[in-house]
């Protein structure tokens, strides 16, 4: 494990998020934030409505500024973020997570949350000098995100789709290139 459970967590959702606005959309619905925010783990206060769903959808290009930017960049983001929210680190416990750090209460809005809790998980990446592990597709025709968590830091396209796509353009090219 390069990071901690939390920090990895927090990570896989920044990046889901931001790439839920890649064409296609996927998080144009209540239902999809719904889905969202339980395929992630989330806990604590989550509304349901539009204005809770715009707030977040909100945060992808924040995030995604984040996620991108060169070290320097990024430590200023995260200052920023937590002072904004006015983050005070707490270890909590509850459902099936082992001890982990909230710095924003659980009835904080949920754009909030996300906003803080990628903070602070970037906290980690960057006190551990780890930023090559988050970066953009390699699919020329990608805007995603990719998180590499890998031990050998291999993965270079941020879904399957991507790497297929990449894989057979490779395996044409090479099959035209033969006498």
């Amino acid at each position: 494990m390069v990071f901690t459970h939390d920090t990895e967590l927090a990570l896989q959702a920044a990046v889901s998020l931001v790439n839920s606005g890649e064409p296609p959309d996927t998080l144009t619905s209540v239902a999809q934030l719904d889905a969202w925010y339980t395929g992630r783990s989330y806990t604590g206060r989550h509304d349901r409505d539009r204005a809770e769903l715009d707030a977040v959808r909100a945060l992808r290009p924040v995030l995604r500024a984040l996620l991108t930017s060169e070290r320097d960049r990024a430590v200023e983001l995260v200052n920023a973020m937590l002072a904004e929210a006015r983050a005070l680190p707490q270890l909590v416990r509850h459902g099936s997570f082992g001890w982990h750090l909230h710095a924003v209460p659980p009835e904080a809005p949920l754009a909030s949350r996300i906003t803080v809790e990628t903070a602070m998980a970037m906290v980690d990446v960057i006190r551990a000098d780890e930023m090559s592990r988050l970066g953009v597709c390699a699919d020329d025709g990608c805007g995603g995100l990719v998180l590499d968590l890998s031990r050998n830091r291999s993965r270079r396209y941020c879904s399957a789709a991507c790497g297929n796509r990449n894989a057979v353009a490779a395996y044409r090219t090479r099959q035209a290139a033969r006498p």
